[in-house]
């Protein structure tokens, strides 16, 4: 008894027709009828019998069938089993993720993947939150560390938030003697000249949506900038920025001052397609991911201004 038979046993008695079998399973017709006959003379028994010229199993394909049907199941199940853990040795995982999030949140995570599964093939994109979910729409991407809009996210995702993150004004010097020097408000920036990000960037939009709560519109000196763009304009004294404390932290030349509150605050998520499955390698970095969170949240690692969920 050979697994192929089975399989053109089973193509048989579902459809009732070795022509519409033949061509479900992609064989010739004469070919499918002989591996069946094949399968007959091993077991002894007829397994199909024409009754008013339409096909029916005999009392031995009755019992057949649902055993053919639980073996090539479980079949299936070991190959695609042992196909995800082969994937975890010679596979690939594409994560996606804003530059800040790139620099932050990403190296510790991608480095604890790479120690558990060296030989995994690891591909980052960096892009603005809008970017990087048109790239997980179309299926560039696996997964994806984007920040949440407010307005929700589209409903081809599945999307779970994991952190919160404030931002911060970045300057190369107080802004001016009516401000505190370790804090200012949203409504400080008004006469303030900012360096603005370019469209797709949630930055951009939490800046604009930031000035306009605050009753203004912002007074921009340099529009449409990436993001080590945007704190190069800044060291120039081109103008101040919005940005996320765990990345400015770490630039030299700049001053970070805080938001009073409320703040600006984003929430971070992690995101991928609801309607594919995850491959193993994919799952596996999204535990790691999760996993890192939890231990930094313990250990109180968490970049600067990143608090957990």
């Amino acid at each position: 008894m050979q697994l192929h038979q089975l399989r053109y046993f089973v193509a048989v008695a579902e459809v009732r027709h070795f022509t519409q079998a033949a061509d479900l399973v992609g064989i010739t017709q004469p070919s499918l009828s002989k591996q069946i006959h094949a399968l007959e003379t091993d077991l002894g028994t007829p397994l199909f019998e024409r009754v008013r010229g339409k096909i029916g199993l005999t009392a031995a394909g009755e019992v057949l069938l649902p055993l053919a049907k639980r073996i090539l199941a479980d079949v299936d199940t070991a190959t695609r089993e042992v196909q995800e853990l082969v994937g975890l040795r010679r596979g690939r995982v594409r994560l996606g993720a804003t530059p800040s999030l790139a620099t932050s949140l990403a190296p510790p995570v991608l480095r604890r993947f790479r120690d558990a599964h060296p030989t995994v093939d690891l591909r980052v994109e960096e892009g603005g939150s809008q970017d990087l979910v048109r790239d997980l729409l179309r299926g560039d991407l696996d997964l994806a560390l984007i920040i949440m809009p407010a307005a929700g996210t589209d409903p081809g995702l599945r999307t779970d938030p994991i952190l919160t993150e404030s931002l911060v004004v970045a300057s190369v010097g107080p802004l001016g003697s009516a401000y505190p020097t370790d804090e200012v408000r949203v409504t400080d920036l008004r006469d303030q000249p900012l360096v603005m990000f370019r469209e797709g960037y949630d930055l951009r939009d939490a800046t604009l949506q930031a000035c306009r709560d605050a009753g203004f519109e912002p007074r921009i000196s340099v529009d449409g900038g990436e993001l080590d763009a945007v704190l190069s304009f800044v060291e120039a004294g081109l103008g101040a920025a919005l940005v996320p404390g765990s990345v400015v932290a770490r630039r030299g030349g700049v001053r970070v001052t805080r938001l009073a509150p409320p703040g600006v605050r984003r929430t971070i998520a992690v995101a991928r397609r609801r309607d594919v499955v995850p491959t193993h390698a994919g799952r596996e970095l999204r535990r790691i991911l999760l996993e890192y969170v939890q231990d930094a949240t313990a250990a109180d690692e968490l970049p600067p201004g990143v608090e957990p969920l």
